[in-house]
């Protein structure tokens, strides 16, 4: 099991230790290979680790000479081979290797032989910002090989030199075929972004596959109705929590919003001085003191910007009885359906205004929404599912 991280920083981590999870349960020996931080969680396996990228400390001239080993690492590919002749692996599952790894411990797996699939959760392999989204809006100028257009965006957390070397990493890993050769097949939670990677990829001979998340729901106790709207997440750009700000004005019901991030301090202050008095914000919360909200929401509004894979989000709702508001991007739709929820165009205000609005003088309707999505969760995505879909991709290039 190879990612970047090996603590719970979001989706995607939670995401790598539910597999790591699954596989144990069935009898599978599982290692892992990350980068070190004293956070990092004890899973009591074998765990293999290399230092981190050094590039975000120092002045301009430090950050570039820093991140030399960004886009391929000697040393790291020296480390996993090391890694790959002490565990002895059937099969290496890579996630989100970029950057913090490099394709380089993918090299040493091609050349110890051992098979090697990858997980996608974001767009990192079509899109040197991951995320398809420049800031402002869904882009996809960087299709063809345009990697230069991340530069002239500065889409790369809005920094000519992240943007530069985003482009830079792409055009080289392009070059080196990293995505046709080392990857013996991907991986992709839904189905929008397994099309979106043949529309970029259209040239390329790729083995593509699908794996959903799987989600534990068994210890979440559903409740179903509740007296207010919530978020919960990160508050960033591309999740669109501005969206849900503006509707507020729109409608006469409570909405609490759970996180924090770079843009609650400008949202705050929109609240304040356009005198919303329904929006409330809680803070980052976690484990029990998020379930306890959690279990009170009525519904909860996930209102992203950009082409989300497969949200977490989604799932802790479902599994709470809470039927999802959320934006028609990337695999939302695809979880929502036609009958766990509601689906909106971020881009206008007045839809989730409506949405809200509906499910707040619905709540029968809202009710019988989050028993569907319970009843998805725990039939869909249960661990025996997962099991199955997991074990016929590994077999699929295990011969």
């Amino acid at each position: 099991m190879v990612h970047k991280f090996h603590r719970l920083t979001g989706g995607a981590e939670v995401f790598y230790f539910e597999v790591a999870r699954v596989l144990k349960k069935n009898g599978h020996k599982v290692a892992f290979f990350s980068t070190e931080n004293e956070e990092n969680i004890d899973t009591g396996d074998t765990a293999f680790s290399v230092k981190a990228p050094g590039y975000s400390n120092g002045n301009i001239f430090s950050k570039v000479w820093n991140s030399r080993d960004i886009f391929y690492s000697s040393l790291k590919k020296k480390r996993m081979k090391e890694a790959i002749e002490e565990f002895k692996p059937d099969i290496v599952h890579a996630f989100a290797i970029h950057v913090h790894l490099t394709p380089s411990v993918l090299e040493a797996a091609k050349e110890a032989g051992v098979p090697v699939v990858m997980s996608c959760n974001d767009y990192k392999h079509i899109c040197p910002n991951y995320k398809l989204y420049d800031g402002w809006s869904i882009c996809e100028d960087c299709k063809g090989g345009h990697f230069y257009n991340a530069i002239l965006k500065r889409c790369s957390k809005n920094s000519l030199i992240f943007s530069t070397a985003s482009a830079v990493e792409a055009y080289i890993h392009e070059s080196k075929n990293v995505y046709d050769d080392l990857v013996d097949k991907y991986l992709f939670a839904s189905e929008f972004m397994l099309e979106k990677t043949k529309e970029f990829w259209a040239s390329k001979s790729v083995n593509y596959g699908i794996l959903r998340n799987p989600f534990d729901c068994s210890k979440q106790e559903p409740v179903y109705g509740g007296g207010f709207a919530l978020y919960f997440g990160r508050i960033v750009d591309e999740k669109g929590v501005d969206r849900i700000v503006q509707s507020a004005k729109n409608i006469d019901f409570p909405i609490k919003i759970v996180g924090d991030g770079p843009e609650l301090a400008q949202l705050k202050s929109v609240v304040e001085t356009e005198s919303i008095t329904n929006v409330e914000f809680l803070g980052a919360l976690w484990g029990d003191d998020l379930d306890k909200i959690l279990s009170c929401a009525a519904f909860v509004i996930v209102p992203s910007l950009w082409h989300e894979n497969f949200p977490y989000v989604i799932f802790q709702s479902f599994a709470a009885g809470k039927p999802v508001i959320g934006s028609r991007r990337g695999g939302i739709p695809e979880l929502i359906g036609a009958d766990r929820g509601l689906i909106f165009d971020p881009d206008s205000v007045s839809e989730l205004s409506n949405a809200i609005r509906w499910m707040s003088e619905n709540p029968d309707q809202a009710i019988e929404m989050g028993r569907k999505g319970r009843h998805f969760v725990e039939n869909e995505f249960n661990d025996d599912n997962f099991y199955r879909e997991i074990m016929s991709n590994y077999r699929s290039v295990l011969g």
